[in-house]
């Protein structure tokens, strides 16, 4: 399976200079839904990465969420590849460099490899296996979980999607937490690399959004789970996930 990764980094850096070729440019914005914007680099991004997924394992199906917008949803088994090309995309629109590209292969429920790259940052997450790491100015770096500390945990929040309510009777039960603002999966990224530790989610995601990052924290050392403590899985219908906190394994 690591065997898959170089490949999928190289996918990801080309999606990745597509969409920031589309962001140095005045854009056009569409709407897919109420509040779900979509732009060119969306499609664009998709476009690259698809024919590498295909070539590589032309036998295991694959949900892109451009494709699924357009109704094109294979039937998937236990195997099966999430894309989402560029996700956060209404960070993309606001410019403030906050999106990523998302690959990630599911197994039986499982997402057990994945690659988020932020274009904007130059940053590569990757994760499988048990093994995990960050590349960005200064090299290749492996990543892990950090345990949570008793007092001033760090509980990361979305830029576009809030819920002010639920969140606050979240960090009631944190001793001195902290939150900070990030953008699409960098979320779940940071509580990879051990700088960040909480990102309750409340709302409405797609498997599409979540895949590839989870796979990125499974391998180092987190986990996703619902509010019942369920373990957060894939292939649900219509892909939607409902609620859920990321963080370190207890």
């Amino acid at each position: 399976m690591l065997d898959l990764l170089l490949p999928l980094e190289h996918a990801a850096r080309d999606a990745g200079r597509v969409i920031m070729d589309i962001y140095a440019q005045d854009f056009a914005v569409k709407f897919k839904g109420e509040n779900d914007p979509v732009t060119a680099a969306d499609g664009q991004a998709e476009a690259v990465i698809l024919p590498v997924l295909r070539h590589l394992t032309p036998d295991i199906p694959i949900v892109a969420e451009e494709e699924a917008a357009a109704g094109r949803i294979p039937d998937v088994g236990a195997d099966f590849w999430l894309v989402d090309p560029l996700d956060g995309t209404k960070e993309f629109v606001k410019k403030n460099g906050e999106f990523t590209v998302n690959i990630g292969l599911i197994q039986g429920g499982v997402p057990v490899l994945g690659v988020v790259y932020a274009p904007a940052l130059d940053i590569l997450w990757a994760g499988a296996g048990g093994q995990a790491w960050r590349q960005d100015s200064h090299g290749r770096t492996p990543i892990a979980c950090r345990k949570a500390p008793a007092t001033g945990a760090v509980v990361l929040d979305s830029r576009s999607h809030r819920a002010a309510d639920r969140l606050q009777a979240f960090l009631d039960t944190l001793p001195g937490a902290q939150v900070e603002n990030a953008g699409s999966s960098l979320k779940f990224c940071r509580i990879a690399e051990g700088s960040g530790d909480y990102y309750p989610r409340f709302g409405p995601t797609s498997e599409w959004d979540t895949a590839a990052a989870h796979a990125v924290l499974l391998a180092a050392g987190g986990e996703v789970v619902t509010w019942d403590g369920a373990a957060l899985g894939y292939g649900k219908p219509k892909f939607r996930n409902p609620d859920f906190l990321a963080r370190a394994k207890p």
